[in-house]
C-alpha cells in the first residue's frame, strides 16, 4: 500500500507553493491545514515540528521545511516532469538560481514588512516597515527583467521558478505591497493565477483559515 506524503500548511502561506506543485505535479498529498500561526494557534504542532512552521512536508522518512525545496521535492519524487529544469537542460542553472531567489531575496523583506506594518504596528514600526516595502519593490527588478522577453522564467514552460517566484507576487497583492509591482509582473501572475492547478490549490486550502 503507497502511503501518501502529508502537508501540513495554512490556508495561503507559503505552503501554497507546495500545495499549488502538487497539484501541477498529478502528485496526491494528504492536507492538513492548521489555523495561523500555528505556533501559538495550535500548541500541539510543535510536537511534529518543533519551529512551529508551515509548510512541514512528511514522506516516509523524508521531513521537510522549507516551500521552495518541497515544491522542487514534489515535482522530482518519481522522476522529472516539466515542472522542474533537469541537470543538462539549458536553463538549469537560471532554474535553481530563481528558485532560491524566492525566498531568499524576494519573500524577505516581504515577512518583515508584515511584521512591523500589520503584525505588530501598534509597536510604532511603521516606518521600518515601509522601509522595507521599498526593498521588496526594488528587489524585482531581477523577474522583471527575465520576463521581459518570455512568458515563463526557464525553460520555455511553467516551472517551480514560476510557483515559488509567483507566490511572493500573489502575496504581494494580499498584503497591501501591489502598489511598487510591476505591471508586467502583475500580468505574469495574472497567467499564474489563471492556471487550474493553482486554482484547486486555492480551493483544497479554502477549508481552512487564512494565514494572512
Amino acid at each position: 500500500m503507497t502511503v501518501r506524503p502529508t502537508l501540513y500548511t495554512c490556508a495561503g502561506s507559503r505552503g501554497l507553493r507546495a500545495t499549488w506543485a502538487a497539484e501541477e505535479a498529478g502528485v496526491e498529498v494528504e492536507l492538513k491545514l492548521l489555523p495561523f500561526p500555528p505556533r501559538f494557534a495550535a500548541p500541539e504542532y510543535l510536537e511534529i515540528n518543533p519551529l512551529g512552521t508551515v509548510p512541514l512536508l512528511i514522506d516516509g522518512e523524508a521531513r521537510m521545511t522549507e516551500s521552495c525545496a518541497i515544491a522542487h521535492y514534489l515535482a522530482t519524487k518519481d522522476g522529472y516532469t516539466d515542472l522542474a529544469i533537469a541537470p543538462g537542460e539549458p536553463d538549469y542553472a537560471a532554474y535553481c538560481d530563481f528558485t532560491y531567489h524566492a525566498d531568499a531575496t524576494i519573500t524577505f523583506p516581504q515577512t518583515v514588512f508584515m511584521r512591523f506594518a500589520l503584525f505588530e504596528k501598534d509597536k510604532g514600526w511603521e516606518d521600518a516597515g515601509h522601509a522595507y516595502a521599498k526593498w521588496f519593490w526594488k528587489r524585482l527588478v531581477k523577474l522583471e527583467e527575465r520576463l521581459e522577453t518570455r512568458e515563463f522564467l526557464c525553460g520555455d514552460r511553467f516551472t517551480v521558478a514560476d510557483i515559488c517566484c509567483g507566490y511572493a507576487l500573489i502575496l504581494a497583492e494580499r498584503v497591501g505591497l501591489d502598489e511598487g509591482v510591476p505591471g508586467a509582473l502583475k500580468a505574469y501572475r495574472a497567467r499564474l493565477t489563471a492556471r487550474e492547478g493553482f486554482k484547486r490549490a486555492v480551493e483544497r486550502e479554502s477549508a481552512g483559515p487564512a494565514a494572512v
